[in-house]
């Protein structure tokens, strides 16, 4: 445990020298019990030991709630930046996993951009300095740091798992129109004030109107978009673009795939659809499931609409998707029916198709 030395000698001579970093990082998956997992606690530990061995701290950076394996955090880019315009000489953790748990993005921190830049750095509970030959253990500790964080990434996912299978609500938000339940936060109840919005909008899509008349009439109304509703209640703290651009009647404004994902989602009918998006361990979601694919568990709460609206509305939904164009028995790919016009209408010879003898191959 390295908070038992204390530096005498040449370290003691060059104490003055160092310009301090401390980083601490703390996130739900790295299961950490007791005051010293906590952020202050970090914070303290690593201040009272750089006073003890007489550096100066120059900052302290910290994300809290931010996983080790993704290095696109916001304080430790701000740290590195900082390393880079030379403001600072040492960077100081609690341990190797408050730096990272990907163990090669971690491992070319330490084994790279550190040195290059001149930067000592001390994961203080491990043991590891690299002004010292005593690092051999870290590439190892790195591996066992991601190891641990695949382990938990596994578990979590199973937890969600049996959750979708049993129809439980994981979501953070709930669905637009529905309210999460006070007494059980895996059920849903219904909204009373933003149920009549979503009954409407599946209304006007019966009536075989689409999202682009329905995002129009919804404006014409003056009804507020979900993402107002829910910074209206404290459950998240974003804009969108149109909030930004306006802050009085951007709120108005509904985007397009807002509503086409309303009328595409079973919760409407009483079901609970989980399981939506594909997940890979480091890289988090790397696409969308098609419906067919998610997990679906049908009345688990009260409907907004009956089943024959909505199945009526999807194909409603779909016979609006246009067909993909061939070329003789092939689809044609849209960007080269995008770049064919485009070569057609700049042909000097006739504003709508070239002559015969440049379109052989």
């Amino acid at each position: 445990m390295m908070n038992g030395y204390e530096y005498t000698g040449m370290d003691a001579i060059l104490a003055g020298s160092f310009r301090a970093a401390i980083y601490c990082r703390l996130s739900k998956d790295d299961d950490l019990d007791g005051e010293s997992a906590s952020i202050a606690n970090q914070r303290d530990m690593l201040e009272s030991y750089c006073e003890k061995q007489g550096w100066e701290v120059v900052a302290v950076y910290q994300d809290d709630g931010y996983t080790g394996l993704n290095m696109e955090r916001p304080d430790l880019k701000r740290m590195l930046k900082a390393i880079e315009r030379r403001q600072i000489n040492l960077v100081i953790t609690k341990d190797l996993s408050r730096l990272g748990r990907n163990y090669l993005q971690t491992g070319t921190l330490i084994e790279d951009f550190f040195p290059s830049h001149g930067v000592r750095y001390i994961a203080m509970n491990d043991g590891i300095d690299t002004m010292r030959d005593n690092n051999d253990i870290a590439p190892f500790k790195n591996i066992l740091n991601e190891m641990y964080s695949k382990d938990i990434s596994k578990k979590v996912h199973s937890s969600y798992l049996l959750k979708a299978q049993k129809g439980q609500f994981t979501g953070c938000v709930a669905p637009f129109g529905y309210r999460k339940d006070p007494e059980d936060k895996n059920h849903l109840l219904v909204d009373e004030e933003t149920a009549p919005i979503v009954r409407q909008i599946f209304l006007w899509a019966l009536e075989g109107h689409g999202p682009n008349f329905i995002r129009r009439r919804l404006e014409e109304q003056k009804v507020p978009c979900p993402t107002w509703w829910n910074r209206e209640r404290g459950f998240r703290n974003v804009r969108t673009k149109w909030e930004k651009k306006d802050p009085e009647n951007g709120r108005y404004m509904w985007d397009f795939s807002v509503i086409k994902d309303i009328l595409m989602n079973p919760v409407y009918t009483g079901a609970i659809a989980s399981q939506k998006k594909e997940y890979r361990f480091k890289i988090g979601t790397i696409g969308e499931k098609k419906p067919e694919e998610w997990i679906v568990v049908e009345n688990q709460h009260e409907p907004l609409i009956d089943s024959k609206t909505f199945a009526i509305v999807q194909r409603k939904l779909k016979s609006r998707q246009r067909p993909p164009a061939r070329r003789g028995n092939q689809p044609v790919c849209r960007a080269y029916q995008v770049r064919r016009v485009r070569q057609v209408a700049d042909h000097p010879h006739h504003p709508c198709e070239a002559p015969a003898a440049d379109l052989r191959l």
